[in-house]
C-alpha cells in the first residue's frame, strides 16, 4: 500500500486563512487543515483525528507543518504528539526551521529534539503572556469604568449574544454537525454557554 505525505495547517479562527502555510502544497499527497485553538490537544482536533485515522491504517510516511506552533501551544501536548509519531516511525518536518524529528537512517534526531523542546516552551510562554495581557486589559478597563459587564438583573440581547465572535464560531461548528462538547472545545466556550447558544440559535 502506498504511503502518503501530509501537510498539516492550522489557524485559530474560522475567518483566518491557511494560504501562507501551504508551502509547495503540490508536493504533498494530502493537505489537512484545522481551524481551532492551539490549546486543543492535537488528536482531539478534526484534522488531528483525520491524521490519526491514516496513521492507524499504516499509510502515513511523513507529516510537515510550517512551524512547530501549528501543532499546538501546549508544550506537553506537542512533545507527547511528537513522541507518539516517533514511536510510529513517522518523521515530522517543520519547514521554516528546517527541522526533522527522525533522520533518514530511522533514528531520532537529538538536535531537533532539543530545539523543538525549546521552541515548544517559547510557544507556551507566548500563549500564557497573551492570556495575562487580556486579563490585565480587563482589570484596567474595569478600573476606568469602561468595562462594567452586564448589570445584575438585566437580560442580554439575543442577537448581540449570538453575534459574539466565539459564539458565532460555535454556531458554525454546530452547523458542521459537531456535538455540543466538540463545538464548545473548538470555539473556546463553556459547555453551559454552548447549550444556550444551541437553544437560542434554534439549531436542532
Amino acid at each position: 500500500m502506498k504511503k502518503i505525505s501530509i501537510l498539516y495547517t492550522r489557524v485559530s479562527t474560522l475567518e483566518q486563512r491557511t494560504d501562507r502555510q501551504r508551502v509547495n502544497e503540490k508536493e504533498y499527497d494530502l493537505v489537512v487543515e484545522d481551524k481551532c485553538s492551539g490549546a486543543i490537544p492535537f488528536f482531539e482536533r478534526p484534522g488531528g483525528k483525520e491524521i490519526l485515522s491514516y496513521i492507524e491504517k499504516g499509510i502515513v510516511a511523513k507529516i510537515s507543518a510550517i512551524t512547530i506552533d501549528r501543532l499546538g501551544r501546549d508544550m506537553l501536548d506537542i512533545l507527547n504528539t511528537l513522541s507518539f509519531l516517533n514511536q510510529k516511525m513517522i518523521p515530522v518536518y517543520f519547514i521554516n526551521q528546517s527541522l526533522t524529528t527522525i533522520n533518514e537512517d530511522g533514528k531520532e534526531n537529538p538536535i531537533s529534539k532539543l530545539i523543538i523542546s525549546i521552541l515548544a516552551t517559547i510557544s507556551e510562554m507566548e500563549r500564557s503572556q497573551i492570556r495575562e495581557r487580556q486579563l490585565e486589559g480587563v482589570k484596567l478597563a474595569k478600573a476606568r469604568g469602561v468595562y462594567t459587564g452586564r448589570k445584575e438583573g438585566t437580560k442580554e440581547d439575543i442577537l448581540k449574544f449570538l453575534s459574539k465572535p466565539q459564539n458565532k464560531k460555535a454556531i458554525e461548528y454546530l452547523k458542521r454537525g459537531m456535538s455540543n462538547t466538540e463545538a464548545a472545545k473548538l470555539a473556546g466556550v463553556h459547555i453551559n454557554t454552548m447549550t444556550k447558544i444551541k437553544k437560542l440559535s434554534a439549531i436542532s
